[in-house]
């Protein structure tokens, strides 16, 4: 499975270009029905911008789309798109809002302009890579507790959870590739006594 880039959470960023003011919005997607709900979502609330252009990217299928919005041809969707596809971002739509402040930017300002508004909206949205990793539960007794948890925290694994019962159970993300390695490693510090059980495998934040 593949590492790909997406945003965090939700990002907004505003900035003013010869009086034209400029907000550049963005959210992760899965499916093109959540970038088209997104970008209807922000349309609503501005209503009375002069354009909302749009570019999304998705993982699935391999999507790309994007929209002028009534800006000239290539100068408003085309770099919105141009600065995700730059970033290596997937599963993230972007939408530019416009209100128009009386100077016109020509081709060169509005590509310059959507392009920067894009870019300040993803880096608010926090970008992150996420890796795919086997998810384990692994249950021990708390003297081989505190080597368990110095092994995870630093050989590149991740601690998604710990219990504390009549034993200690943690859940342990490992990145695809390293499974057989961290098996052996908790039997070997554990002496074989420790309990490794695979329970799924998904996408996690690096």
């Amino acid at each position: 499975m593949e590492n790909y880039k997406t945003v965090e959470h939700e990002g907004e960023a505003e900035m003013i270009e010869r009086k034209s003011r400029f907000i550049g919005y963005c959210r992760s997607v899965k499916t093109q029905e959540e970038a088209i709900a997104f970008i209807e979502e922000i349309r609503a609330m501005h209503r009375q911008a002069t354009h909302n252009v749009y570019a999304y990217v998705l993982r699935k299928d391999n999507i790309s789309r994007y929209s002028d919005d009534g800006e000239p041809a290539g100068t408003a969707g085309v770099p919105v798109l141009e600065v995700i596809k730059k970033g290596g971002l997937t599963d993230v739509a972007v939408v530019v809002t416009r209100y128009f402040g009386g100077i016109l930017l020509g081709a060169g300002g509005l590509v310059r302009a959507y392009g920067k508004s894009a870019a300040l909206g993803i880096e608010s949205a926090h970008p992150i890579e996420m890796i795919y990793c086997s998810i384990y539960v692994v249950r021990c007794d708390y003297s081989t507790y505190g080597k368990l948890e110095y092994l995870i925290n630093n050989s590149g694994y991740i601690l998604k959870d710990s219990a504390f019962e009549n034993d200690v159970c943690l859940t342990v993300c490992v990145p695809d590739g390293f499974q057989d390695k961290f098996i052996k490693e908790v039997a070997d510090i554990s002496g074989g006594s420790a309990e490794t059980t695979l329970v799924s495998g998904e996408y996690v934040k690096k």
